[in-house]
């Protein structure tokens, strides 16, 4: 069931934005008087599920979900229509529109998408304001995994900078020092700053890490809110509210310090001190084989202060804006590392399975909505990429004519389409067979 919910996700969202990045062309084709003759939500190779003509164009929808199109009269797209290449320039023909008019048609996919991505992003913030851990607010530091101990991080260390710059959002920390390849992390710790040097080759190891969880988290004290069911420590006679302050001869002030230790004594009876209303008490409690004893701790908000910042119509605007040309900045920062021996940000390509995964196992509107916004801002960015078949290559072409004053040949740009197309199918074949690849993945 949590699939089908996932895949519904994935299905309504990537609708959305083939659609409205779809129409991104097609209407500033009709404003131009450019023949559509094909408007389609997915592809129809062989035959479609559904389609309807009116007027001059044929509206469907295609039983391949690898994307969608509109079919522009007089022009070499991925239909590779070459009969009609050969026919005698027509006026309401893709070709024979002035040179600034196609390029306005084939940014239009491209602005429609990043304007979307910006008014989900103020509709967020308006209806849902943002919430923030300012990093000047983890009062006992952070909590380190294996991988961040061995960066040379620790247990209660507060973050100050990042390559001497300050983060204020402590969300913002590990994407920071992914984007940006950082090489030092500035922290206190016991009172003096310390300048951690990040060794090479760290940064794929972060992002083969972050898949599992993160690699830091703010620390906090371990006050039980609430029990599992059957659980042994509501059993033992440990209530709500007690502060869980060692186990055995082993002091656990923080609640990471408790999830370490208890691994180490699964299945057996472990003395659990604690402070119940300023008395230290020890109670006997067995641990399950797993390593629990059924406690469920105070959230993060309990102790550390997290701002959640609302906002007006008006206020959400400019914040929804920023968001998006953040989030712009982000993914370009993230294609950038594809291409780095060092990260070898290839290997983390993924298909149809990875983008179903990152949606919720429920339909999560806030989840859904924010996933659709950065998706929308990832259709905008991959379709500029300056490749024959993507926008971004037809725009390439367009601005050498441009500067140039002559039109490339339509035997040239029937080759680069051609070529486009397969360097975008052996991508597509990539990132998915990186999927499979995965699953088989002990």
């Amino acid at each position: 069931m949590e699939i089908l919910i996932k895949a519904s996700q994935l299905l309504v969202s990537l609708s959305i934005l083939i659609i409205l990045h779809e129409l991104g062309h097609f209407i500033p084709a009709k404003l131009f008087k450019t023949r559509v003759e094909k408007f389609y939500l997915f592809f129809d190779w062989k035959f479609s599920l559904w389609k309807h003509k009116k007027g001059e164009t044929e509206y469907g929808i295609g039983w391949i979900p690898l994307g969608g199109y509109v079919k522009i009269a007089g022009m070499i797209d991925e239909s590779m229509d070459k009969e009609q290449m050969k026919q005698a320039p027509q006026p309401w023909e893709f070709r024979s529109k002035p040179t600034w008019q196609r390029l306005i048609i084939m940014i239009g996919g491209v602005t429609v998408n990043v304007l979307l991505a910006i008014a989900i992003y103020i509709g967020m913030m308006f209806y849902y304001g943002e919430e923030v851990l300012p990093t000047a607010n983890l009062t006992y530091g952070i909590s380190c995994d294996s991988l961040a101990l061995e960066m040379g991080l620790r247990n209660g260390d507060k973050i100050v900078s990042i390559d001497g710059k300050e983060v204020e959002n402590f969300k913002k920390v590990i994407p920071e020092i992914i984007m940006n390849e950082a090489r030092t992390i500035q922290v206190s710790r016991n009172g003096a700053i310390e300048n951690i040097v990040i060794p090479a080759g760290f940064i794929g190891k972060i992002i083969n890490q972050i898949k599992g969880g993160e690699i830091i988290a703010p620390r906090f004290p371990f006050v039980i809110e609430d029990f599992g069911p059957e659980s042994a420590a509501k059993v033992a006679g440990i209530k709500v509210q007690d502060k869980i302050v060692g186990l055995n001869d082993i002091k656990t002030n923080f609640f990471d310090e408790f999830k370490t230790e208890i691994q180490n004594h699964k299945g057996e009876v472990i003395q659990v001190h604690l402070l119940r209303q300023g008395q230290e008490l020890t109670i006997p409690v067995k641990v399950s084989k797993e390593g629990f004893i059924g406690v469920v701790p105070q959230s993060l908000d309990h102790f550390l202060k997290v701002e959640d910042k609302k906002y007006s119509f008006f206020e959400a605007i400019p914040a929804g804006t920023q968001k998006a040309f953040s989030t712009v900045s982000d993914y370009v920062g993230q294609i950038k590392l594809i291409f780095n021996t060092e990260v070898q940000g290839y290997k983390q390509l993924g298909g149809f399975i990875t983008f179903g995964k990152v949606f919720a196992p429920h339909w999560d509107w806030m989840r859904f909505w924010s996933l659709t916004a950065f998706f929308s801002i990832a259709l905008a960015v991959m379709n500029l990429l300056p490749i024959p078949a993507l926008d971004g290559g037809h725009v390439l072409f367009l601005l050498i004519e441009m500067i140039t004053g002559r039109k490339l040949p339509e035997k040239f740009l029937e080759y680069a389409q051609a070529v486009g197309m397969i360097l975008l199918l052996a991508l597509l074949l990539f990132a998915n067979g990186n999927d499979v690849i995965r699953l088989f993945k002990p």
